[in-house]
């Protein structure tokens, strides 16, 4: 049985090549982790710092070293870079700006003027010159590459074109048919070559999620690797015949890893597109939800493998692969990991793709959906075990549930399809556990690389899926009425037809026109936010009636487009444009339908595939206030670093930073800041003091802000940095 492939003579030979070409390429930060220059720390994205002044003996004694506002009232997940005394952070309306990294005192700033609000907001690329005199800012915003000049914050206008790179261009499509293609991640850095992935939007006419490689003096694309396969590439028979001119997707939104000494970048993808009817593709879909082992130089492939075949789930590989060395079977070996939405960790050894642990095809449901062809069988790991609940039934709801709600949600799921994992999605209601939006996320690991240890957090929120023929928009009428259908046919599978939504991840667009300006309501039809995807095939007539009807709903008070109905006859199913709402199962009161934890931390010990310990992370604000702790955060995106000091830092949408102990889950320290935490800490130090910084600028979803019309949920964010230190007589104890 086949569970992982490599390319022989191919993969041998490129290992030695590129081991050769990447030795100069070797950068301290990877080395030893004791500096903050790329997102996660280090190229390998490990989340780790070999710092241990501030430890599990002294953290308690943490103060406020600085803090630095953002200067508006926007949301920000960024995980700021620290080169030299410079720390670099988004703030000012999105502006990249630069800090003294030990005092917080703004050096320059450089507006970025984002016409569609959209960029790398989790973190920025650094490149220097090996003499260290051309330092360069890389990133992306409005869907094009740019860069500054890392010592005056000035465009860099010799790079691309008047300073741009057309990220819609190269991929084989119109690129004006394209309107999200980069990523909100960075890429990574390999001498001279960004790597970079791709944001692909979640509809039927997204892009495709090819991985490039560009140039960063010129901007010219050295290399492209094809996650949709063109003619005579491998994996093109796993997709009807000249897929790739059509179905996008199979992307990679999170972020990689590179091993520098060998020259192999690791890359996750996602799901093909469309997320939940994949009759236009059937087959394997390769390159679709898979790891990837690309030659950084070349972008040849070494080795992959796929963990979701004909993924028609949503279950991307979301988090960043991950590095290490473990000692299996009395041998060292090198290996990299990875966690997905299922609640699966991966294992394999790094140059062979070779699992650590055996991998069982094991038969899965059939799809009942005309056309629909679901692969027989899925992988499952044997080890480690899950990190998140994989099954969800009445026996596991909320014990905070009003009894009519309790009511109304035994009757929904005893109707609905419940098959556990890998069930697949239907015109009836279908139970997803883990959800879309469930198990492991963007930067939601880290490791130990010293110990072969292993940290992901998990977000249990179950998710209810429904599919529906899209509806046909009429082409006559009003403003308002041309409107109400587009919104029917294109937004009240997520918002509903009241418009109310489903707080805190689908919020109500009743009044929304009185809350936002048609700009900012236009920019996030085209380009997507939070758990939205992007409306870009929307063209501006159409995008103009919706604003019309949003903002007088009461103009087409009717419903103006036939309902699907619930078995309609399709003729042609690879046309058929099937659709359903994410599904996130929310109470009424904004809390998971689904008892607690809502978030947990696992610690694995990946030299022998164990868990360590499991502990519920994080808390809502309005229980703990009653005493109903151990529920873990709701709705997170918790991103943990490790430390040397034997502790792990991480912020949440509770307002609390916390350390806690590594080897055992307990909190050594906390401490509440003025606004919510989703992205990742850095790890510094400066003339021998360690800093953790904090970026907390996230809008926070605790339940009682998710109550369509509460005013918490439209409140300016007071956004900021705040860096933490031990007291300088502390530190001179070191």
């Amino acid at each position: 049985m086949e569970f992982w492939k490599c390319f022989g003579r191919e993969h041998r030979l490129s290992v030695l090549l590129t081991s050769s070409l990447a030795l100069t390429a070797v950068s301290a930060s990877a080395q030893t982790y004791n500096t903050w220059r790329e997102y996660g720390g280090s190229a390998d994205g490990a989340q780790y710092s070999s710092l241990r002044q501030i430890n599990r003996a002294n953290v308690s004694k943490l103060q406020q070293a600085w803090t630095f506002s953002t200067g508006d009232s926007r949301g920000y997940v960024f995980n700021p870079l620290v080169i030299g005394r410079t720390m670099y952070v988004l703030a000012h309306n999105n502006s990249v700006v630069a800090l003294d990294a030990a005092t917080g005192k703004e050096l320059w700033s450089q507006p970025l003027h984002a016409k569609t609000l959209l960029i790398t907001n989790r973190g920025l690329n650094y490149w220097q010159s090996k003499d260290g005199k051309d330092r360069r800012l890389i990133f992306a915003v409005d869907n094009a590459l740019r860069e500054l000049d890392a010592t005056t914050g000035k465009p860099i206008e010799s790079f691309g074109v008047g300073g741009r790179v057309d990220l819609r261009e190269g991929l084989g499509r119109n690129p004006e048919s394209l309107t999200l293609v980069q990523s909100y991640n960075p890429g990574r850095i390999y001498g001279d070559l960004l790597i970079l992935g791709s944001a692909t939007n979640e509809e039927y006419a997204s892009g495709p999620g090819d991985i490039r490689a560009y140039n960063v003096l010129t901007g010219k694309m050295e290399w492209i690797f094809h996650t949709i396969p063109h003619p005579g590439e491998p994996g093109y028979e796993t997709w009807p015949k000249d897929a790739w001119k059509s179905v996008g997707g199979a992307n990679d939104w999170s972020s990689m890893a590179l091993d520098e000494k060998r020259g192999i970048v690791f890359v996750p993808t996602a799901s093909p597109k469309y997320n939940f009817y994949g009759a236009n593709r059937p087959g394997k879909n390769l390159y679709g939800d898979s790891l990837l082992a690309l030659n950084a130089r070349t972008g040849k492939l070494i080795w992959y493998y796929q963990m979701v075949h004909h993924d028609i789930w949503d279950y991307d590989n979301a988090t960043t692969p991950q590095l290490l060395t473990v000692r299996q079977n009395g041998r060292m070996v090198d290996a990299v990991v990875v966690a997905n939405k299922e609640g699966f960790v991966w294992a394999f050894e790094r140059t062979t793709g070779k699992p650590l642990w055996p991998i069982e095809e094991r038969p899965v449901p059939k799809s009942d959906m005309p056309g629909e062809e679901t692969w027989p069988t899925q992988p499952f790991p044997t080890k480690p075990a899950p990190f998140a609940r994989q099954s969800f039934t009445a026996k596991d709801l909320s014990p905070f549930l009003e009894p009519a709600e309790r009511e109304s949600l035994l009757k929904q799921m005893a109707a609905a399809r419940n098959g556990g994992l890998f069930t697949p999605p239907s015109t009836t209601d279908t139970v997803e556990m883990p959800g879309n939006n469930g198990g492991a996320n963007y930067g939601g690991s880290a490791i130990d690389p010293v110990r072969g240890y292993f940290y992901v957090v998990s977000k249990d929120l179950p998710a209810m899926l429904k599919l529906t023929l899209a509806a046909e928009p009429l082409k006559t009428g009003t403003s308002e009425v041309r409107g109400r259908s587009l919104y029917e046919a294109n937004c009240s599978l997520c918002h509903g037809d009241n418009r109310a939504g489903k707080p805190p991840a689908i919020p109500s667009l009743a009044e929304v026109s009185g809350r936002l300006s048609d700009d900012e309501i236009r920019k996030t039809i085209r380009s997507g936010k939070g758990a939205m995807p992007s409306f870009g095939q929307l063209k501006d007539p159409e995008i103009d009636a919706l604003l019309a009807y949003l903002a007088h709903p009461e103009r087409a008070p009717e419903t103006v487009t036939a309902p699907a109905q619930a078995k309609p006859v399709v003729t042609d199913p690879i046309k058929a444009h099937y659709r359903s709402s994410f599904g996130f199962m929310f109470a009424e009161s904004g809390l998971p339908v689904i008892a607690p934890p809502w978030t947990t931390l696992t610690a694995y010990d990946l030299n022998s595939g164990d868990i360590r310990w499991q502990i519920p992370l994080g808390e809502v604000p309005e229980l703990a206030a009653k005493g109903i702790k151990n529920t873990g955060s709701h709705f997170p995106k918790i991103n943990p670093v490790v430390t040397a000091g034997g502790l792990i830092f991480t912020g949440s949408r509770d307002r609390k930073i916390r350390a806690l102990d590594s080897s055992t889950g307990k909190v050594l320290w906390e401490t509440e800041v003025d606004a919510a935490l989703e992205g990742m800490p850095a790890v510094y130090e400066i003339d021998g003091r360690e800093y953790v910084v904090f970026c907390a600028a996230a809008r926070s979803t605790t339940h009682t802000h998710a109550i369509p019309g509460h005013p918490a949920s439209t409140d300016p964010i007071r956004g900021a940095y705040v860096a933490f230190a031990l007291p300088t007589k502390e530190t001179t104890k070191q």
